[in-house]
């Protein structure tokens, strides 16, 4: 079944100039990301080499008996599906097995695979005894085509498992509309090209999978966080989709301070990947921090023990009450009962008073005052009650009073030195990684979305100009997702109006970079952003002062 036609490429200097050409195509096949991009240089490649009309690659199913139509090409009918093309193939797959499980010989592709040999053909109508090409006869009777000469070529990985199959049809010799079989020179430089092509194709596929399997292990540990509290699971996958609409927006830029940025889809990936790892440090840090929604809250709320507390201080001015109703009964003076009434009654209003005011600064929704704090310490040394061992102490503890005069938020200093320890998990965390080159700004990245761009952020307080861009935009997504996010438990979630007013503030401040946040606004990320990620209830018309 070998040719035996030679066409003029077949000449030294058309054989040197081709293997150029196979030389060009093997370098840019290692670099090739994208596996159907692959897979279609690949077949294109295999056409200009040999001057085919048309091709076809087939690829192997996982199930390594089923060859799948992956990319069509014939030149002269303008035929170009799959691939690139927006077209897609509707032709069925290739069985290996017969149904009576023998091997399906009859067609070419298939025959291919199955031996892993190359096939030439001169012309498939007289080799019809030999293949079944009534499929093609068909499609040539439909077209006006003619299908002659085809060589077709398994292609093996660097195990010796065909992946795939590449087949040409119809040699032509530049310059010429005549059909010639493929040459000995052709079926060796395809067979070269199929073999460097699956090698790439493996190699990529491999890397596909290793990726995968590296983004799933990511998912567990976000997994691991969100099963631990369920106010963090969403922020581990709304930040990342919100760098990334930043980092494309500023990317696009055609003017201004970040004109000069620009992205690869390698460098989007390595940004991907660390918005993804971003907080993975939360891992480490104690749940009942994380969930802590008031400020009396550890592993419970003990703004309910301070409840029992006055219920035991109410209950005691009522039994003084009614001790002195008992003193007086041989007297039997009602003026003075009524009066012991009275008291119990103001004491018990002055009491329910106390205890709605703690529940009110146990929640930390507003800033406490000084006036405020002075209360707190005032009603936790001022009222005395009776402990379970009956002995009089301080209504409120030493802890219970320090939380509840936080002045802003829930968390007290040691707390919020404790989530904030975090980050600088996470960079102890992903620097001992052994990333490869094509990552190895992940840390990097991830790890500077706490700093400020004024020098006064943690964990280094490094300063714009030793940030990269990337870290910039990572720290505006973080802070915008937190202002905006509905699954906070210290905080309701706020309307884009006063999310962006406060990041406007931040900006004024030295706190988020002011040309990127620019960039926030105008391109309206932040209203995509909405669209996607938050209620309907929250995408309010916004209005920044300038």
């Amino acid at each position: 079944m070998n040719a035996t036609t030679a066409s003029d490429s077949s000449t030294v200097e058309g054989l040197l100039k081709r293997l150029e050409q196979l030389n060009d195509v093997g370098a840019s096949l290692s670099r090739e990301r994208d596996i159907t991009r692959l897979l279609e240089q690949i077949l294109l490649a295999a056409k200009t080499i040999t001057h085919a009309d048309g091709g076809t690659l087939y690829r192997m199913l996982d199930d390594g008996e089923t060859l799948r139509f992956e990319i069509l090409r014939t030149d002269s009918l303008n035929i170009a599906m799959g691939g690139t093309s927006g077209s897609a193939i509707n032709f069925p797959d290739i069985a290996l097995k017969t149904d009576s499980g023998g091997p399906n010989d009859s067609l070419v592709a298939a025959y291919a695979a199955i031996h892993g040999v190359t096939v030439n053909i001169d012309d498939a109508y007289s080799n019809a005894d030999e293949f079944d090409f009534s499929g093609t006869q068909v499609f040539d009777a439909r077209t006006g085509y003619r299908s002659q000469s085809f060589l077709t070529v398994p292609m093996r990985d660097h195990e010796g498992a065909v992946i795939g199959v590449l087949q040409l049809i119809n040699a032509r010799p530049p310059g010429t509309t005549e059909l010639v079989a493929f040459s000995h020179a052709d079926q060796r430089l395809v067979e070269s090209l199929a073999s460097q092509a699956a090698i790439a194709l493996s190699n990529r596929r491999l890397l596909t999978q290793l990726e995968e399997l590296f983004e799933s292990f990511i998912g567990l540990i976000n997994l691991a966080i969100d099963e631990k509290s369920h106010y963090t699971g969403g922020h581990c996958q709304r930040v990342p989709a919100l760098t990334m609409m930043l980092a494309n927006a500023t990317a696009d830029l055609q003017d201004g301070p970040l004109a000069d940025f620009s992205m690869s889809e390698a460098d989007r990936y390595e940004l991907k990947i660390a918005g993804l790892l971003h907080d993975c440090g939360k891992i480490t840090t104690p749940v009942h921090v994380v969930d802590k929604a008031t400020k009396l809250q550890t592993l419970f709320d003990r703004i309910d023990l301070v409840d029992t507390r006055f219920e035991v201080l109410k209950r005691d001015a009522e039994i003084a009450a009614l001790r002195e109703q008992l003193a007086l009964r041989k007297p039997l003076d009602l003026e003075a009962e009524a009066g012991a009434l009275a008291r119990s009654a103001i004491a018990q209003v002055a009491l329910d008073d106390d205890r709605d005011f703690l529940r009110l600064a146990n929640v930390g929704s507003e800033g406490m005052s000084d006036a405020h704090i002075s209360r707190v310490r005032q009603i936790g040394s001022q009222h005395q009650w009776r402990n379970v061992d009956g002995v009089q102490t301080d209504f409120l503890s030493a802890d219970e009073m320090e939380n509840l005069c936080i002045r802003k938020g829930t968390l007290t200093t040691a707390e919020r030195d404790i989530i904030n320890y975090h980050i600088v998990a996470t960079i102890k965390m992903l620097e001992r990684l052994p990333w490869p080159r094509h990552l190895k700004n992940v840390p990097e990245y991830a790890g500077g979305h706490h700093e400020r761009m004024d020098g006064k952020g943690y964990p280094k307080g490094l300063s714009r100009e030793q940030m990269s861009v990337q870290a910039r935009i990572m720290g505006i997504a973080d802070i915008f997702e937190a202002l905006t996010a509905s699954d906070r438990p210290y905080k309701p979630s706020m309307k884009l109006s006063q999310a962006m007013d406060i990041m406007n503030m931040l900006k004024r401040g030295g706190h988020i970079d002011p040309d990127l946040f620019d960039v926030f606004v105008k391109t309206e990320v932040y209203r995509r952003y909405g669209e996607q990620f938050l209620s309907p209830e929250q995408l309010d018309e916004v209005r920044l002062s300038p």
